[in-house]
Parts: C-alpha cells; structure tokens; sequence
C-alpha cells in the first residue's frame, strides 16, 4: 500500500483513501474521457492524450475532490454547513456537491477572482464572501467561520479527503492509457498533482508525474525549491486557477508532491496564450488557461524524457469567455489580450 506521511506527522494518504473516494463518487462525479491528440501527437512525435476534466458538471477536476471531502462528512457537520477558500473552480465545485447533499457552502474569495467565477458560484447557491486581495485574506476569513460559525471546513487541497478525490484521476488514466510513460498535470496547492501522483505511483509504478505552472507567482515551485512553505506575491495570470500559497501549515500536499512529482515546468503568459488558441483552433475545447499548462509545457519544446506516451490533463473550462475570445483572437501580447 502506497502512502506518505504528512510534513507535520497528522496521518497518512493511502490508496485506500482514494479507492474509497472511488466508491463515493460513484453517480457524483464523471469518468472523464481519455482521447488521443493526434495533432499533439504529431507535434511532439509521441502518442499524446488528453484527460479530459474539462468535461465535469462543474467544468473542472475539482468537483472529484469536493464530493469526496463531503460525502465524508458526518450528518452532523454537513447540517452546520461547509466552507472553503477558493480562486473559483473548487468553490463552484463545493457549492454543487453542497446542494446536492443539502448542505449550505459558504466560499471566501479574493479580489483577484474574475467575476464570471463570482457569478457562477452565486448561482450555484453558495454564499460568497470576497475577503482581500489575496488567497491568504480568504482564508482568514475562513478560519473565522469555522471558530465563530462551527463550519466544516473543505480546503481547496491540503486535505485527505479532497486529493483521495483527486487521486481518482490518475487511477482513470493507468486504467485507460497503460504503459503511460508521463503524466503533465497542472500545479497550483498541489492536491491534484499529490492525488494523481499518489495514484499513477501504485497503478502505473514506470510513469513520471511531471508538474506544469506559470511563471508569475507559482508557490508550490517556490516552495520545493525552499523545502517548505513560502509565500509569493500573487499576480494576475491568465491561469487564475493557479494562483494562491499552499498554506504556512500545510500538512499533505507539500511532501506528497516532493515524493510523487518528477519534475517541475513553469511557462510563460504568451505560451499559455498559444496554448489556449491552439485547443481551441485545433482541438475544438475551450480551456481556461490553468488547465492548458501541460500543453503550454509540450508545445514549448523545453521538455525531454518524456517517453512515447503522455497524458495531458485538461483540468477545467471555467473561463471568462471575454478573455478567453480576446486570447484566441490577439494571444497574450496582443491588443486587448490582458485579463486585467
């Protein structure tokens, strides 16, 4: 059995944990497509996929990791209510799994939160709470909640529940693409990097994980580098999704991260850009520019050692469609292509 022990020695993440997440999913959540590229493919000459979590109802990965943390809940804590920190798409996701359980969600977000992800979490029936300008202001926010209200708090990522979610993932693609040489997963918090990595390293033990994350503020590559938790100042990205610290007290995903991950890749603003034109022109997806770092990462040519066949994971769809039209039509650098 797979497991690591968190930095701070409060418990271990095991497969066992993601199998069952498997069982509470069950009816909650898609199993998402697997689908060659074979234009990245061709590119790249090597067998190419693309896992597809673009496609979930909430249009992001995340709903696999809120379902899991609240179906885990006692009936007790869930009649008190959850509540989250979020850039937007796992408090979409929260929001949803909340009100198919009956649940009230509260989520506190930052200013930097672009408003379509304000909107939809409104209209998911989450009471949203807008705390500051960065992750770290939300989540004070949070933790007043949860001493003042007795909320359930469900984090974004540093929690067992949620990355077992996550870690489901990665059991798709072992079973989907076996012989996968490389894994390219978006890294933000790092539950979904720790979960798919905890995963591929049991189903598929020859993969490498490989995390992708933008150049401007990536704090889990600062804080691999430091060994340990480190703030960074937050900038506007159009990989809004990854922006946000891991938390000064992180207790999974930092170390699960340093065991799974193989390797780190940061791009730039301008090939998240290309990324996000070429899905859109080639691959006929609409991804928002978290979700295209993997192919930001494969179509820079910077990368080697990848082996024959790679998995790329689309992680979400959920972006402002202004934005996103104004990308497709300019790229990052040109008029109008700022998200500011």
């Amino acid at each position: 059995m797979v497991a690591v022990m968190s930095a701070t020695g409060s418990g271990l993440v095991t497969m066992r944990d993601v199998f069952a997440a498997r069982h509470r999913l069950r009816g909650r959540a898609r199993r998402t497509p697997l689908e060659v590229s074979p234009r990245l493919s061709a590119h790249t000459g090597r067998a190419v996929s693309l896992k597809l979590e673009c496609e979930q109802a909430t249009g992001s990965f995340k709903l696999r990791g809120a379902v899991s943390a609240l179906a885990a809940l006692s009936d007790d804590a869930r009649r008190r209510g959850v509540v989250a920190a979020s850039t937007g798409n796992h408090g979409r996701a929260l929001a949803h799994a909340a009100r198919e359980a009956g649940a009230q969600a509260v989520v506190c977000i930052s200013e930097l939160v672009p408003q379509n992800k304000v909107d939809a979490l409104r209209e998911l029936g989450a009471d949203v709470r807008i705390a500051g300008a960065s992750q770290d202001d939300a989540q004070l926010e949070v933790d007043r909640l949860v001493a003042e209200q007795g909320l359930s708090e469900i984090p974004p990522f540093d929690h067992r529940g949620v990355i077992a979610g996550q870690g489901t993932i990665g059991l798709e693609i072992a079973e989907d693409e076996p012989g996968v040489d490389t894994v390219l997963v978006p890294l933000s918090g790092g539950g979904l990097a720790a979960g798919i990595g905890l995963a591929v390293a049991t189903a598929a033990p020859g993969a490498r994980v490989i995390g992708v994350s933008m150049e401007r503020g990536a704090a889990m590559a600062a804080s691999l580098r430091a060994g340990r938790p480190v703030d960074v100042i937050e900038q506007r990205s159009l990989a809004d999704s990854l922006g946000g610290g891991i938390g000064n007290d992180n207790r999974f995903t930092l170390s699960m991260v340093q065991a799974f991950v193989a390797d780190v890749v940061l791009v730039s603003e301008a090939e998240i850009a290309a990324a996000m034109r070429y899905a859109y022109r080639e691959e006929r997806r609409v991804l928002e520019g978290a979700a295209a770092v993997g192919i930001a990462a494969l179509m820079s040519g910077r990368m080697s050692e990848l082996g024959d066949r790679v998995v790329v994971v689309a992680s979400g769809r959920n972006v402002d469609m202004d934005a996103f039209t104004r990308v497709v039509a300019h790229g990052w650098d040109g008029p109008g292509a700022h998200i500011e």
